[in-house]
């Protein structure tokens, strides 16, 4: 964070008249100060005493009136002044103020542009250029240097889910209009102690003092974001879509790729849930619950996913795989431990359900052969990293919905994914309660 140490000032070279200096202060001999011709120092030297006296030497030492030799008594200014003296020429005070002032001015200019670079931006730190830090220790991220194609970030907000769709569309947009994205320490701080991302950060000094373009995106690919206009540009919304970032998968899916001890953890742990199984197949399952039992009636009106759709969604797998085994993570654990058929001996309930650490639940499923989601962006991107099959929560909301102004399932579920229509029907007649 700290920028090039200011450079020592450098004394400036003697001149042809000008005496080196006594490496002791006051040496003796053709080094030291002007000696008497021979024997000691007088008390009170007479003028002949001083030849060849350069005052810019030892000019601190004078005053107006006396000028004082170290060692000696105090010597009138006059009688110097009066002597035959051989002085050598020296510049007015204020030709060499002036001089000095120029000097100074220069070495603050270059002090402050080392400082300081172009728009307040400094080298990236090695942890933000694909060497991210163990769980235990993010380092303060730092800034890069300014390029010819500018700095695009996007605005960091929302949880895990959120986070990771904001990257990837900057990400994606980004290197579709040529600029070099970077990204807040505050979505570095969320994302970092999982996977291995790549995209530099920018300090919060810099986020501050830059004039940015503020560009509100909706949550699907349109054609004008391939021409956004700007080379300081922060995007902003919500956006998780495939379709601003789909074309990059192999590379979307490296950003994304956990540090080497998450893997072997969530690896560690589905192998002790195979038992006997020869032939294992895992499918992971995401129950978003949380503040959506009351957001998606309320205020979105629409509905979570009930008991019917999961066992809908566990009976496909159950008969496609001969021997499937689910690990359900959800933030409502206890509904789930109510409502899924757990009589079969092949579900595991697996996920902690703490929202404010969701690292582990999001490792176990990506980990998974398929997934079964319900709604929301960590089951979205929990389905999207793991590959393979998917089923989701389909219809949800009601056709006049507010959200699906911002919001199209198309944009959202990719083409190939299997959709099973909620039930809508406690919604529509008044009897929904929750889903308690």
């Amino acid at each position: 964070m700290g920028g090039s140490a200011e450079p020592e000032s450098q004394p400036l070279a003697p001149g042809p008249d000008w005496p080196l200096p006594s490496p002791h202060p006051w040496g003796q001999g053709p080094m030291g100060p002007p000696q008497p011709e021979a024997g000691p120092l007088p008390s009170s030297p007479g003028p002949a005493t001083i030849r060849h006296l350069n005052l810019d030497l030892y000019k601190p030492l004078v005053s107006q009136d006396w000028i004082l030799w170290p060692g000696w008594n105090l010597l009138p200014f006059t009688s110097v002044m009066a002597a035959s003296i051989s002085w050598v020429p020296f510049w007015s005070p204020l030709r060499l103020s002036i001089f000095l002032l120029a000097i100074m001015t220069t070495s603050i200019f270059l002090h402050r542009r080392g400082w300081f670079p172009a728009r307040g931006q400094r080298l990236p730190s090695s942890n933000a250029m694909g060497r991210p830090p163990a769980m235990s220790l993010i380092l303060p991220p730092t800034t890069p240097p300014a390029t010819e194609q500018g700095m695009w970030t996007v605005h960091s907000a929302g949880r895990l889910g959120n986070q990771m769709g904001e990257y990837a569309t900057l990400y994606a947009l980004a290197k579709m209009n040529g600029r070099q994205a970077y990204i807040l320490p505050q979505m570095h701080q969320q994302l970092a102690p999982l996977f291995r991302i790549t995209l530099p950060v920018l300090s919060s000094d810099v986020v501050r003092n830059i004039r940015w373009r503020n560009y509100g995106l909706h949550n699907w690919m349109s054609e004008e974001y391939r021409h956004i206009k700007g080379k300081y540009v922060r995007l902003t919304g919500y956006p998780c879509s495939w379709t601003f970032y789909h074309h990059l998968r192999q590379e979307i899916l490296q950003e994304f790729s956990f540090h080497d001890h998450i893997k072997e953890e969530a690896n560690r742990y589905l192998a002790g849930l195979r038992g006997q199984r020869q032939n294992v197949t895992y499918m992971g399952i995401h129950v978003r619950r949380g503040d959506y039992v009351r957001v998606m009636p309320q205020v979105r009106k629409g509905v979570v996913a009930d008991k019917a759709y999961l066992e809908k969604a566990m009976g496909y797998f159950r008969a496609k795989y001969q021997e499937p085994v689910f690990v359900v993570t959800s933030n409502g654990m206890e509904w789930c431990r109510e409502n899924i058929d757990a009589s079969w001996g092949d579900v595991y309930f697996s996920g902690d359900g703490k929202e404010s650490s969701p690292g582990r639940d999001f490792a176990l499923l990506v980990h998974c052969n398929h997934t079964i989601m319900t709604i929301g962006t960590f089951g979205i991107w929990a389905s999207y990293l793991a590959g393979g099959e998917t089923i989701y929560l389909a219809n949800y909301m009601l056709p006049n919905s507010p959200y699906l102004r911002h919001f199209k399932p198309s944009a959202a579920f990719l083409p190939e994914w299997i959709g099973i229509d909620a039930d809508l029907s406690p919604l529509l007649n008044g009897s929904y309660k929750n889903n308690k």
